[in-house]
């Protein structure tokens, strides 16, 4: 019997209104980019309604992009917008 090939996992992250940012991740960040639009998900993006995704990473596990988003999460704001510009992400706009 043949292993399951493992399902991807990005990390992402999101500017949202006011100009903050969030950062999470997700098998699928395009519907997860819109249940937060749609106030589903993040308290946070409740919120913040998020305005466009700025990167996207992707990792071969959960655990690899739960470890990168807790590092990401760490940065200062600067290094958040610099780590986007290495790893664009797919243009979604509210």
């Amino acid at each position: 019997m043949a292993a399951k090939a493992q399902q991807p996992w990005y990390l992402y992250l999101l500017e949202c209104e006011n100009g903050y940012l969030y950062c999470g991740i997700s098998t699928d960040v395009e519907r997860r980019f819109l249940h937060h639009q749609q106030g589903k998900g993040a308290r946070f993006t409740r919120i913040n309604p998020p305005l466009r995704i700025l990167g996207t990473q992707r990792f071969a596990d959960r655990s690899g992009a739960t470890i990168a988003e807790l590092q990401l999460k760490r940065l200062p704001r600067k290094r958040k917008l610099q780590w986007a510009e290495r790893v664009p992400g797919i243009l979604l706009e509210s």
